[in-house]
């Protein structure tokens, strides 16, 4: 199963979640869910972006979830070093690895990673 974590600020507008799911795509291959904080996934960007490519959302809780990067501002705020790392990793399950690190979408109000775990749907 392919997830993919986003993270994002408020007020991120639909097109920075699209341009950096659609990087992380390119490089891992087509998401089959996607993640976030628990404390987002009812922001209405989020589920337009859900409901527009009609994949699952799953809301989880991201905090102690050690990450390939790992920005200090995030670390402070949310206990991991990318939201969208982390969300995908625990989306995916516990042997889900990280198989594009996240990426910024163009305006940096958005991030997205792929995480990976290997399945007949691989």
């Amino acid at each position: 199963m392919r997830v993919a974590g986003l993270g994002f600020r408020r007020g991120a507008p639909l097109a920075a979640l699209e341009a950096a799911l659609e990087a992380v795509e390119a490089q891992g291959g087509r998401a089959q869910a996607l993640a976030t904080l628990s404390g987002k996934s009812a922001d209405p960007t989020i589920l337009a972006l859900a409901a527009r490519r009609r994949l699952p959302l799953i809301g989880v809780e991201v905090a102690g979830i050690a990450t390939p990067t790992c920005s200090a501002r995030i670390q402070a705020m949310h206990g991991t070093g990318s939201v969208a790392e982390a969300a995908a990793l625990v989306a995916a399950g516990p042997e889900a690895r990280i198989t594009v690190v996240r990426i910024s979408a163009p305006d940096g109000m958005a991030t997205c990673a792929m995480a990976a775990t290997e399945g007949p749907s691989e």
